[in-house]
C-alpha cells in the first residue's frame, strides 16, 4: 500500500495496465513531438541530430520517468501530496516539496500558452475544411498573420479548446481520460501512417529519409548536442506534472520500468514519422527545413497549396496536430485538478471547468502578443528577456527554466533522497539495469540538465565555454 493511502480521498484507478500505458502515451506526445521536433531537427541538420535524440530518449528520459512514476505510484496522489509523502517516509528535507509545486505550476502555466497553439491548428482545419489552401503558396505568412491579428477569434478557439478539455477531465480517469486517449492514439496512427505512405508514393520521401537517418557528424555542434537532450526532455513531458499524478492511479502489479520504456519509444517513434510525414513536402517543393517555429503554420500550408489532393492532406495534417494538443492538455490539467480535489469538498466537475477558467484568464496576455499586446514586454529591464511578450517569456521560462529545474530535482531526489529499499520495492531493478538507471538517474541526468539550463540562460559565455572545450566542432 502506498504512503499515501490513509490521507488521501478515494482514488481513481485505470481500467488496466494497457490503459495506463496509452494514456501517458496520449498525454506526452503532442506538439513537442510533432511541432517542435521537426523544426528543431530541421535547424540541427537533421541525421546527426535525430540519432542523438533517440540515444537521451533511451539512455536519459528512461531512467527519469521511472524516477517520476516512483514518486507517483509510491505517494499515491497529486503530486504535491506524492512528494509530501515521500519526503515524510524518506525523511528527507522539506525543500524538495518545490517538485510538487513546480509540478502544478508547469501545467497551469504551460496550458495557458500551450491552448493559443492549438486554437491555431482549429482554424487551420476549418480552412482546410471549408475551402482548402488556395493562394497559400504566396501568402502563407500574411494569411497567417490575419490570423494572429484576430484576438477575438484566437479568444473563442482557445477557450473552445480549454473547455472542451476540462469536459474530459470531469467525466474521470476512466470515461474520460482513458477514453480520449484511446481515441487520440488510434486515430494518430492511422493519420500519420497515411500520411508517411503518401509522402512516399506522392512526394520525395528518399531526400527527406536521407536527411533524417543520415548522419553528418562533423557538422554537429556542442549547441546541436544539448538542443537534442532538451528535444528529448520536451518531447517525453519530462517534469510536467503529468507521469507523477497517472502514476497514483497504477496499481503495483504494474512494471515502472517496461511502461517507461514503453512510453518512450512511442515517443521517440512518432517524432520520427513527424519527420517522415512533414520532410517530403519540404523538400518536394523547395521549402528549406530550416524554418523554424513558422514551419507546420506557414511553410506547410504553403505545401498544401501546390501538392496532389493537399486540400485533404492539409485537413488530416492538423487534425492530427489538434488530437495530439488536446491529450497533452488533458494531461496537463489533470495534476492541478486531482490537487485541488485533496483541497476541497467541490466535485471533479466543477475543479475542471474552474481551473479551465483560471488557466483561459491566465492565458489571455499569451493570446494578446500577438495583436493588442505585441509591442508589450514586461520584463523590458531585464536584457536576456527585454524584447520578450507575454507569450515569449512564458514559452521561454516553461521550456528552458522549470521544464529542466523540475527534472534536475526529481533526478537529485530520487538518486540521492530516497532509500534503496524503496527503489527495488517499486521498480525491482538487479545487476546491471540498477546500476545503470543509478548512473543516469544520479549523475548523467543532473549534469546534462544543468549544463543545458546553463546554456539556455547565458547563451553566449555557455557557446564560448563549449567551442573552448570542444575547438575541431
Amino acid at each position: 500500500m502506498s504512503q499515501a493511502d490513509s490521507a488521501a480521498p478515494a482514488r481513481d484507478t485505470w481500467t488496466s495496465g494497457f490503459a495506463f500505458l496509452y494514456s501517458c502515451m496520449a498525454s506526452a506526445i503532442g506538439l513537442g513531438s510533432l511541432w517542435r521536433f521537426p523544426y528543431v531537427a530541421g535547424q540541427n541538420g537533421g541525421g546527426a541530430f535525430v540519432i542523438l535524440f533517440l540515444v537521451f530518449v533511451l539512455i536519459l528520459c528512461v531512467p527519469l520517468m521511472m524516477a517520476e512514476m516512483l514518486i507517483g505510484r509510491r505517494g499515491g496522489g497529486s503530486a504535491l501530496l506524492s512528494i509530501s509523502s515521500m519526503i515524510r517516509g524518506e525523511r528527507a528535507w522539506g525543500a524538495w516539496k518545490a517538485i510538487g509545486w513546480l509540478s502544478l505550476l508547469i501545467p497551469f502555466l504551460g496550458l495557458s500558452y500551450y491552448s493559443v497553439v492549438a486554437g491555431w491548428g482549429l482554424q487551420y482545419i476549418g480552412v482546410a475544411a471549408v475551402h482548402g489552401f488556395d493562394g497559400y503558396a504566396t501568402s502563407s505568412g500574411a494569411k497567417f498573420d490575419t490570423l494572429m491579428n484576430s484576438p477575438w477569434r484566437g479568444a473563442l478557439l482557445q477557450g473552445g479548446f480549454i473547455a472542451a478539455v476540462a469536459l474530459v477531465v470531469a467525466l474521470g480517469v476512466q470515461r474520460g481520460i482513458e477514453w480520449v486517449a484511446r481515441i487520440k492514439m488510434i486515430g494518430l496512427f492511422v493519420i500519420m501512417i497515411g500520411l508517411v505512405i503518401y509522402g512516399a508514393t506522392t512526394l520525395d520521401m528518399g531526400r527527406a529519409a536521407h536527411f533524417l537517418f543520415n548522419p553528418n557528424w562533423s557538422a554537429l555542434t556542442p549547441e546541436a548536442i544539448l538542443e537534442a537532450f532538451g528535444q528529448a526532455l520536451f518531447s517525453t513531458s519530462i517534469g510536467v506534472g503529468m507521469i507523477i499524478t497517472y502514476s497514483a492511479y497504477v496499481p503495483n502489479r504494474i512494471s515502472l520500468g517496461q511502461a517507461s520504456f514503453a512510453i518512450n519509444i512511442t515517443v521517440a517513434l512518432v517524432a520520427t514519422l513527424a519527420g517522415l510525414a512533414i520532410f517530403p513536402a519540404l523538400f518536394t517543393y523547395a521549402i528549406k527545413p530550416t524554418a523554424g517555429p513558422p514551419l507546420i503554420f506557414v511553410a506547410l500550408p504553403a505545401a498544401f497549396d501546390k501538392m496532389p489532393a493537399g486540400r485533404w492532406v492539409g485537413l488530416m495534417f492538423f487534425v492530427m496536430i489538434v488530437l495530439a494538443a488536446f491529450t497533452v492538455a488533458v494531461g496537463m490539467i489533470e495534476p492541478v485538478v486531482a490537487w485541488l480535489k485533496e483541497k476541497s469538498r467541490l466535485g471533479r466537475g466543477p475543479l475542471s471547468f474552474l481551473t479551465a477558467a483560471a488557466i483561459f484568464a491566465v492565458g489571455l496576455p499569451s493570446l494578446l502578443s500577438f495583436s493588442t499586446l505585441k509591442n508589450v514586454h514586461p520584463l523590458a529591464a531585464v536584457p536576456q528577456f527585454a524584447s520578450k511578450t507575454f507569450f515569449d517569456l512564458l514559452d521561454f521560462s516553461i521550456a528552458n527554466l522549470l521544464l529542466p529545474l523540475n527534472g534536475l530535482l526529481i533526478a537529485l531526489f530520487v538518486g540521492w533522497c530516497v532509500k534503496r529499499a524503496t527503489v527495488d520495492e517499486e521498480l525491482g531493478l538487479k545487476g546491471v539495469a540498477e546500476w545503470g538507471w543509478r548512473l543516469s538517474v544520479m549523475i548523467l541526468s543532473p549534469l546534462l540538465v544543468a549544463v543545458l539550463m546553463v546554456s539556455l540562460i547565458f547563451p553566449d559565455t555557455a557557446k564560448a565555454l563549449l567551442a573552448h572545450l570542444t575547438p575541431h566542432a
